[in-house]
């Protein structure tokens, strides 16, 4: 077995929704010979959309090459998507790593550093749509994988998300050992999903989403925009 260390880079950025990379991270800080960077501009702590703060460990500037490469989502994400120096890094340092990969609505970060175009992405049901706006490829699963593009849907798919990328680094074994050590065995307290939610509930969630939903779709119009990829926007 190679001595060499696993590279992994999940990006934190203000506003993110936490567990968009603490899921994976709790996972993925489990495999042998791994080394997470946990990736922001500069070595300060980063506030969620909760108000959870998170201390970033490598910046950009010292970020090696990487192995795996992820983002997550939140409200920050928005500002984000206008952040040329981010999108730049995103683009190069997602660009080159052997895993391209998103938990959530980061799927649209990576849309709009022109990482994801032609490929199956999953993404946030409340924002799957916008993955067109990019040229990529909305799928309702819990994670999707599309070559070396690796997705996880809605926030809590990234645990999923994170065993499954454990298995392809490592094999199966490995992640295996892990979802038992951690005792991944969810059990909702209520039989309630996107596909089985009552429509009254999920019309009163998308009406209740609209003012930021709005704001994420005009940053997705003019990182679309950026990238000359409007074309490819429905009617």
């Amino acid at each position: 077995m190679s001595s060499k260390p696993i590279e992994i880079g999940i990006v934190f950025f203000p506003g993110m929704t936490q567990l968009d990379v603490t899921g994976p991270f709790e996972v993925l800080a489990r495999l042998p010979n791994a080394r997470v960077h946990l990736l922001w501009k500069r070595i300060e702590p980063v506030i969620s959309d909760v108000g959870l703060p998170v201390m970033p460990t490598t910046t950009f500037a010292d970020c090696p090459d990487l192995d795996v490469f992820c983002i997550g989502g939140g409200p920050g994400m928005v500002s984000m998507m206008d952040d040329e120096e981010v999108i730049s890094f995103v683009r190069a340092k997602g660009g080159s790593a052997r895993y391209v990969t998103s938990v959530c609505a980061g799927s649209l970060i990576l849309g709009a550093a022109g990482l994801i175009t032609g490929y199956k992405s999953a993404c946030h049901w409340l924002m799957r749509d916008m993955l067109s706006f990019f040229g990529a490829i909305g799928v309702d699963d819990r994670v999707v994988v599309d070559g070396n593009r690796i997705s996880g849907g809605g926030v809590t798919a990234g645990i999923d998300f994170g065993l499954l990328v454990a298995a392809k680094l490592c094999g199966e074994d490995v992640a295996k050992r892990i979802q038992l050590f951690i005792e991944y065995q969810p059990e909702p307290p209520f039989n309630l999903t996107v596909q089985n939610a009552p429509p009254a509930l999920l019309k009163e969630i998308r009406a209740n989403s609209a003012g930021w939903l709005r704001l994420r779709q005009e940053a997705v119009d003019r990182a679309a925009s950026k990238l000359g990829a409007s074309d490819t926007a429905p009617v």
